[in-house]
């Protein structure tokens, strides 16, 4: 058998068995379930969002909603703006795992495994889409770690991660394990970030502009090892560790000595997050509704842990940064996970509305939540 194949088809049996034994309760019971800071509530945005993702919001308050394996994008609208949706219209189906959505000048952008696809002016052809434009279609084909989250940056490219197509491997090509960023139109794609097993979300410092993102750490180290990452681009190019090394210092069975004789300066993780939680979207806190404490910190959602004999994870992180430093990481939201087993959703983006509210995605429950602060 091919090196990690094995590992690749435990992943698949584990996604299968999961998606056969999804949360059969209501959201409000989930909700029931969960605890927060006194002040903090949790309520359902959009229920019925089928294996619900990414998440992009449009200047006139469309959500637009990826999912991976069910192969759709939704569109959920507020018509009366009480902050619950009133319908969700699916809008494309039958693509290859459309994790990642983003919105430009009114135009849709949808990340499939291999390609960049637009849907231009979306928010007038709702009913009736059009035919995608195809904005690049050369990346990797491979199936492991390749479904993507996007996102424009302050520099206006669309900035695409392509993870590891493996759990632990070295690749010819030097485009898997990294972040790309590339113009509107598909053109002049660069790889800005080396070493990325698989990053499915990340987002710009308000106040810097520096990019930073979550990494899933390999798998089949034990219960404890590696931890997941929050990692801090400060330079164009640097590489992040795999395969070769793991958290600050966890150096590969395979490649570790490899590593140590390379010329390359790895940079470590800003903040080393718990082992296996699975840690997907991240969002910078830049709203009025929360205390002022939230300012500029960053939320991470954590979807959950497979490779663990005790799960972990199913839950709403908070990483307090002091003069652009991480100084803390502690759950805001938990629950989702009850008695250390039974699974009641699995938060995998965060979403920002002008409000200052937080949309949370849940592919488990397929459920938007919102979460609120009144003092």
């Amino acid at each position: 058998m091919r090196k990690g194949l094995q590992p690749f088809l435990i992943i698949a049996i584990v996604i299968l068995l999961s998606s056969c034994n999804s949360y059969s309760g209501n959201a409000q019971q989930a909700i029931e379930g969960l605890s927060m800071p006194e002040g903090f509530t949790v309520e359902v945005y959009a229920n019925d969002v089928e294996g619900a993702r990414s998440m992009a919001r449009s200047s006139e308050g469309i959500l637009y909603v990826g999912t991976r394996s069910e192969g759709k994008v939704y569109a959920i609208l507020d018509e009366d703006n009480d902050y619950k949706a009133d319908s969700v219209i699916t809008i494309a189906e039958g693509l290859r795992s459309p994790n990642g959505v983003a919105l430009r000048n009114g135009n849709l952008y949808v990340a499939e495994i291999s390609r960049i696809l637009r849907f231009d002016d979306i928010d007038n052809n709702l009913n009736n889409p059009p035919e995608p434009v195809v904005v690049r279609d050369d990346f990797p084909a491979e199936g492991h770690h390749g479904w993507k989250f996007i996102a424009f940056g302050p520099d206006d490219k669309l900035y695409v991660p392509v993870g590891a197509p493996c759990n632990i491997c070295k690749s010819e090509d030097e485009i898997f394990a990294s972040i790309t960023r590339m113009n509107p139109d598909g053109s002049n794609r660069e790889i800005i970030a080396h070493g990325v097993r698989n990053s499915v979300g990340f987002d710009w410092h308000p106040q810097t502009g520096d990019f930073w993102f979550t990494e899933n750490g390999r798998d089949m180290l034990g219960d404890n090892r590696p931890p997941d990452e929050l990692n801090h681009l400060t330079e164009t190019g640097q590489h992040f560790g795999y395969p070769y090394l793991h958290g600050d210092d966890i150096l590969d069975p395979e490649f570790g000595k490899q590593g140590k004789t390379m010329d390359i300066n790895f940079k470590k993780p800003a903040q080393k997050l718990g082992p296996h939680v699975a840690a997907l979207g991240m969002h910078f806190y830049t709203g009025a509704m929360f205390p002022d404490k939230y300012k500029n910190q960053i939320f991470i959602a954590e979807h959950g842990s497979w490779n663990r004999s005790e799960k972990i994870g199913y839950r709403i992180t908070l990483v307090k940064l002091r003069e652009g430093k991480a100084v803390s990481y502690e759950p805001l939201v938990d629950g989702w996970l009850q008695d250390k087993e039974s699974v009641w959703g699995r938060p995998v983006d965060l979403l920002q509305l002008p409000d200052g509210s937080l949309l949370i995605s849940d592919d488990y429950g397929g459920i938007i939540y919102r979460l609120t602060y009144k003092n």
